[in-house]
């Protein structure tokens, strides 16, 4: 016996062996339809007695190991069927003949056989025969499973007959010696006589009627057949059958202690009518597993009461540790035998499954382990990956997960071997994806996610680089794209930085021509490999959605309630809805992007590989609204540490926005990385509003930039700083131009100024402008330019200051007049006597020590399409930076009387501060030229004023707090009107620059006073 059935379970000793075979041509799919419905009639009730019956079929069995049926009786072939087309009569004799060819076969060992004829039609076909059954057609054949029912009564018959010869005790007829093939030789010129030939004889012949007995569904009697050849075939030292006589007692044990079987796949066998389904409940109570069998019992079906009583009240079943004892002396004795390798082998597979169902790993795996060096013929390849294949099933069944995975592992190898003539790459490639279970493998990348590494990492590397070539040989590149790709991405932190390089360059050689994807592999047994997603490559810290630029945050109009008043409830402050809304909040931003403007999310990557890292296509992943993601590429340094990424897409549509997470391109392998996926990062949230979409303005001006910047105490960014020189009393235009940029109309504007804080009194307005001539120009159309212009008009206090002060002697005809500066007089007089013709930089009076700075910014808010429906604006800055440089300085003022009461003279010392010529006229006066550095007296004639128009007391003015605060209000009011009157101008015609120069702040009550028209007239 060469070939060994590692599907054998212990409860195979109770069947009958039936082999269903085709004859002639017949196809497959036809065979194994009605193959299918052949076996399913696999134990049978017999009527006449209460007894059942179990079958074993076979659709392919060697001759060879027919020969050792009678050592075994259920290694017999006691029936055959056969399956044939004959579709004419005139290949009925033919089809006829070769159905008794099949027969000689197994002919020596046949109880009955069966022909199952499939489309012959007509007279043959109506003729009654009993070996005979003829069919129209595979479809039309209802009476098969009635057929076999009746075959196999047929085969019980026999059997009952064949047990109840041999049973009996014929006195005086010569028990045969049964043998085994290689026995035959060994036993020519033995002495037949010999009382050890004798026992010999009847040893066998006795654990042989026990086969027959467990055969015909009599458990108890061959349990005592098995017990006396035990002692016949012990006194004579007949080691091979005696390990027989064991297995089949323990067989009998198993079938009486596990009426569900130790195979795995039958379902629980019935004993109707008999005993044991009663006593089953107690089977595994202590002190329960022993049944004495009263051989008083036995006197029926051709058992002598006289050779059942050599045993007495012996324990005839087996205990279920009992039974392991028995396998393992048994599968001793099997051992002595060169040619008993495969019965050995397949008693060691039987003893496994046993012991799985009594749950002993430890016990098990030792028969495991003994069964692995069992030497047996020379193998062929395929029998050899049969081999190891059961070994890794019966490792996985009794618990053995690695152990399973290594034998299932050599058989894949195997299947690949070099002597192999076409190796077997798919069947390599499949036995290899069953391994992972047992190494802590799994296909989904999401697994490695969870906690610490589970299994060895160094075997589990070899194995995915196994599943690469091999799938790399069965000629599926996208295969090997993604075992390589799992590779590196749940292995990484395992990879040498050579292996890393060596891994990346096979992916990159595999990608050019297989690109990886994001979709599932399905392979043809329905296993799906779900995708991998580099989120190693690169590591992603940090996830943070930014803000808008300053210039173009939206922000949302107030309302006439105010922004503070909510309709939605009366109360201040609810923790029911704080509470119920706490994670939304948590992952929702407080600012919002807006409808076709671009968006920028920043990622805190690090590239953990030795060498640079090339990502490609790396964009967003957004949902909720159309988003359209712009790609980019970077390049990271080797082991770069933390560096910032800026993503950027833009919305189309308007609503709630989601960023999932991102996608990338590396080494050829397009990834979708999802942020639920990524362990360990942080983010501020992912979800932000998208409000519809606003026009975009951009500010030209005709200035120069400022290289200062201004810094608003309110927070508000500039987006544009420019600057200007002027000198006091100028007046210059900012002409800016306004260029719609973005997709929507332009079609509201507001324009505000704010003067930030100074320290210097500003007369007048300093800015002005008229927006009505720039709203004519509204709405502005998407790549129009609008101009608007604003005047800036720098009037700061024309008196003195002390370096530049300067003192004409008083002639003392003045009526009242004041020095600014009296206090300095002395030494300003000092410094003009001593004064060289060209002073040095820095000393000169009007150096740049001396101009004042002035900064104002310029706010315009606008709106436009579908955001302004909403109530939506955006708000752009520009900041002015204005230095004034002083022109000239008032240093003394006075009046005298003029020929008439209603007129007066005003005396102005006027200093010329520039570092150029200058001239100075007032109303219809002539000009007055005023070197660099030099004071000069201008009188002017003016008509006395009328200030009674000016509110004179608290109650006409309710808005001043004291009476302070109004004397002020109206010496600032009488001295503007003074100021108006006279229209005192300087030039500078080397530059051609003109410019205002102002009394106001000059003038005290006094002076005042001499200017206002007596209240009485005579």
């Amino acid at each position: 016996m060469s070939v060994p059935d590692y599907m054998q379970c212990a409860e195979d000793h109770q069947t009958l062996l039936v082999v269903v075979q085709p004859v002639g041509v017949v196809s497959e799919e036809n065979f194994f339809r009605i193959y299918k419905r052949i076996s399913s009639v696999s134990q049978i009730s017999m009527r006449d007695s209460q007894r059942v019956l179990y079958i074993r079929y076979r659709h392919h069995y060697p001759p060879e190991n027919n020969e050792w049926g009678d050592f075994q009786t259920h290694r017999k072939v006691v029936g055959l069927v056969t399956i044939t087309d004959c579709c004419s009569a005139k290949e009925w004799p033919q089809t006829f003949e070769k159905f008794h060819v099949q027969k000689e076969l197994y002919g020596a060992t046949l109880y009955d056989s069966r022909l199952f004829v499939f489309g012959l039609q007509g007279e043959i076909a109506e003729q009654p025969r009993t070996d005979v059954a003829f069919y129209p057609s595979y479809e039309d054949c209802q009476t098969v499973e009635k057929r076999v029912e009746d075959f196999i009564e047929s085969l019980f018959i026999v059997l009952e007959s064949k047990r109840l010869d041999r049973a009996t005790d014929k006195s005086g007829d010569k028990i045969p010696l049964l043998c085994v093939p290689f026995e035959k030789k060994d036993f020519v010129g033995l002495d037949t006589d010999s009382r050890h030939y004798k026992k010999r004889c009847q040893g066998r012949m006795r654990k042989h009627v026990g086969d027959l007995c467990l055969q015909a569904g009599m458990l108890q009697d061959s349990l005592v057949h098995y017990h006396m050849s035990v002692e016949l075939l012990r006194s004579v030292n007949d080691f091979l059958w005696l390990g027989a006589a064991l297995e089949g007692l323990c067989s009998a044990s198993v079938i009486y202690h596990y009426p569900g079987g130790t195979g795995g796949k039958m379902g629980a066998r019935r004993f109707p009518g008999s005993s044991l389904a009663a006593e089953a409940a107690n089977r595994h109570r202590p002190g329960a597993q022993e049944v004495l069998i009263d051989p008083g019992a036995l006197t029926t079906n051709g058992i002598n009461p006289d050779t059942s009583a050599e045993i007495g009240r012996a324990k005839n079943c087996l205990s279920p540790e009992d039974i392991i004892d028995k396998y393992k002396e048994a599968i001793s004795y099997y051992s002595k035998y060169k040619n008993a390798g495969v019965i050995e082998l397949e008693a060691c597979v039987k003893a496994v499954r046993v012991l799985a169902v009594q749950r002993r790993s430890m016990e098990a795996s030792e028969f495991l382990q003994n069964a692995v060096y069992i030497n047996l013929r020379q193998l062929s390849e395929e029998e050899k990956i049969q081999r190891y294949s059961i070994l890794s099933e019966l490792y996985d069944l009794i618990g053995f997960r690695r152990k399973s995975a290594f034998f299932k592992r050599v058989a894949a190898m195997q299947c690949v071997a070099p002597s192999i003539p076409e190796p077997g790459w798919r069947a390599c490639y499949k036995l290899l994806l069953e391994t992972l279970p047992g190494y802590s493998l799994s296909l989904d990348p999401n697994d490695f996610n969870k906690g610490t590494h589970r299994g060895w990492a160094a075997v589990q590397m070899r194995l995915l680089h196994e599943l690469v070539y091999a799938s790399r040989r069965m000629g599926n590149p996208a295969l090997s794209v993604r075992h390589l790709s799992f590779l590196l991405q749940t292995m990484l932190d395992f990879l040498s930085d050579q292996e890393k390089k060596d891994v990346t360059q096979s992916l990159e050689s595999y990608t050019s021509k297989c690109p990886g994807t994001m979709e599932p592999i399905t392979l043809p047994d329905g296993l799906t490999l779900p995708p991998v997603p580099f989120t190693k490559l690169p590591i992603v810290r940090r996830v943070n959605l930014l803000n808008l630029p300053a210039s173009l945050r939206p922000q949302k109009m107030k309302s006439l309630l105010g922004q503070n008043v909510s309709a939605k409830s009366p109360f201040i402050y609810s923790p029911i809805i704080a509470h119920s809304r706490g994670e939304e909040r948590s992952k929702k931003i407080d600012f919002q992007w807006v409808q076709g403007d671009v968006c920028e999310v920043q990622l805190m990557v690090y590239n953990p590989m030795p060498f640079e890292l090339r990502v490609e296509n790396m964009g967003l992943l957004t949902s909720g609204v159309e988003f359209e993601s712009l790609p980019a590429a970077l390049s990271l340094p080797a082991e770069s540490g933390l560096y910032p990424v800026t993503l950027v897409g833009v919305p189309q549509t308007t609503g709630t926005i989601t960023v999932n997470g991102y996608h990338t391109t590396v080494f050829g392998v397009f990834s979708d990385c999802l942020l639920d996926n990524l362990p360990g990062v942080k983010t501020s949230g992912s979800t932000v509003e998208v409000i519809p979409a606003l026009p975009r303005l951009q500010i030209g001006t005709s200035l120069p930039r400022s290289a200062h910047s201004l810094q608003p105490s309110s927070g508000d960014e500039i987006s544009t700083n420019v600057s200007v020189q002027l000198y006091n009393g100028e007046t210059q235009q900012l002409v800016i131009k306004l260029e719609n940029i973005g997709l929507e109309p332009l079609e509201k504007l507001e324009v505000t100024s704010k003067i930030l804080t100074t320290k210097e009194k500003l007369y007048g307005d300093f800015l002005s402008w008229k927006l009505e001539e720039t709203l004519a120009q509204f709405p502005l159309q998407p790549g129009k330019v609008a101009t608007f212009t604003v005047n800036i008009k720098v009037k700061l206090d024309f008196s003195c200051q002390e370096n530049v002060l300067q003192d004409l002697s008083d002639d003392g005809v003045s009526v009242s007049g004041f020095p600014l500066c009296s206090p300095f007089r002395q030494v300003v007089r000092s410094r003009v006597e001593s004064k060289p013709a060209n002073p040095p930089e820095g000393s000169r009076p009007g150096d740049s020590s001396h101009g004042k700075t002035l900064e104002a910014i310029l706010n315009f808010k606008y709106s436009g399409g579908p955001g302004h429906v909403e109530g939506y604006y955006r708000s752009l800055s520009l900041g002015l930076h204005v230095e004034v440089e002083p022109s000239v300085f008032f240093t003394r003022v006075s009046t005298l009387p003029a020929t008439s009461t209603r007129q007066c003279h005003l005396l102005l010392d006027v200093f010329n501060s520039t570092e150029h010529e200058l001239t100075v006229s007032a109303r219809s006066n002539e000009e007055l030229i005023l070197h660099t550095g030099e004071c000069q007296r201008m009188a002017i004639q003016v008509d006395k004023f009328n200030f009674e128009s000016f509110p004179e007391s608290p109650g006409e003015k309710g808005q001043f707090a004291n009476s302070k605060q109004l004397e002020e209000e109206r010496q600032e009011a009488r001295g503007l009107e003074v100021s108006s009157k006279l229209d005192i101008r300087w030039r500078i015609p080397s530059l051609q620059r003109t410019g205002e120069a102002s009394v106001e702040g000059l003038l005290n009550q006094l002076i005042l006073d001499h200017v206002q028209l007596a209240p009485l007239q005579w």
